[in-house]
């Protein structure tokens, strides 16, 4: 009994140790959001900091409510796409096992 307990033991390490290798990795990790066809771009990091915006100097004299709703867009792209990501690599470390519902990891 002592073995199985040790052999759990073991594997909970292992699990925990690909998960810390793995917050790292999602964390140097980058995405592009974009909106309007790729007139506005935002890269975000895995931990949701934004790197960088360019705008195309296309949209310079479209009007201020425009530009900021396509930065908007492309933010709100650049999250979803970090999520994607994220539940992706996690899936891989899981082997596709899905997790219960409003568990999150890594912890």
């Amino acid at each position: 009994m002592n073995e199985g307990l040790d052999s759990l033991m073991k594997q909970a390490q292992q699990m925990q140790r690909k998960m810390e290798r793995l917050r790292a990795e999602m964390t140097k990790s980058e995405v592009i959001g974009e909106s309007g066809a790729g007139l506005v771009k935002i890269t975000m990091s895995g931990s949701h900091d934004v790197k960088s915006v360019k705008i195309d100097p296309a949209l310079y004299s479209e009007e201020k409510i425009v530009l900021e709703e396509m930065v908007a867009a492309a933010f709100n792209d650049a999250v979803r796409r970090v999520e994607e990501h994220q539940k992706s690599q996690l899936s891989e470390l899981t082997g596709g096992i899905p997790l219960p519902f409003g568990m999150k990891l890594p912890f």
